[in-house]
């Protein structure tokens, strides 16, 4: 029988701004004081991503203190409309888009001094091939790391906060706290009609944060209210 699960694989990630945007807050950003496990999983999908692989975040090690900044952006209202398909096909006049007739100034409260390590695994899907192995995409994804090599630029939680990812040798100890999260985002599950946002009561203990390891667990820590403070 193929093994279809990697081994559990760490990186380190760290940068001067974050913001893991609370969704009930989105008008004026406000971070979560932790990294989310999407971001997480964004992140590593920034460094390697393949159809033949799904990561799985199973922990989060908090290396730096916990601390907020803020600060004002100016910020477009919408999008620019795109032309219709029959203005693409047959020509004509397009939307008109002034981003400077359409912006407005927005508080953010980010984390400043980010620095953590990403405890995760991937598993197959259906979309391996006969040449792909787990071995092989583990190979890829420590000499990626390595050498600071990613498919874009890694980011957290907003583009314009970039984040560095390094290997994970030897980093400083999480952080001695333990801290209720609240509920917190999960991930997003992706449908073909709608999209569904799965969150988690999450907690940190020492510094770690333990992640769910599907959506099932997750939506179960809310009615047993698992990831409450000890």
């Amino acid at each position: 029988m193929s093994v279809t699960k990697g081994p559990t694989l760490r990186a380190r990630a760290r940068g001067p701004l974050a913001c893991f945007t609370r969704p009930e807050l989105k008008v004026e950003r406000f971070s979560y004081p932790v990294m989310t496990p999407s971001a997480a999983r964004g992140l590593l999908e920034a460094v390697l991503w393949k159809p033949a692989i799904q990561w799985q975040v199973n922990r989060i090690h908090v290396l730096n203190e916990i601390k907020f900044t803020a600060f004002r952006r100016n910020e477009v209202n919408s999008k620019a409309p795109a032309p219709s398909t029959k203005t693409m096909i047959h020509g004509g006049p397009v939307p008109v888009f002034f981003a400077d007739e359409d912006r407005a100034q927005r508080n953010t409260v980010a984390l400043a001094d980010v620095d953590y390590v990403i405890e995760a695994n991937f598993v197959l899907t259906g979309h391996a091939g006969g040449g792909d192995n787990i071995n092989k995409f583990v190979e890829m994804f420590e000499r990626r790391v390595a050498k600071g090599q990613h498919f874009h630029q890694p980011y957290f939680g907003c583009r314009e906060f970039v984040a560095e990812v390094l290997p994970a040798d030897n980093p400083p100890p999480a952080i001695a706290e333990d801290r209720h999260l609240g509920i917190v985002l999960w991930d997003i599950a992706f449908g073909t009609k709608a999209n569904v946002a799965i969150f988690f009561d999450a907690s940190l203990r020492q510094g770690v944060l333990d992640v769910p390891p599907d959506a099932e667990s997750a939506l179960a820590t809310l009615h047993s209210g698992a990831g409450g403070a000890a």
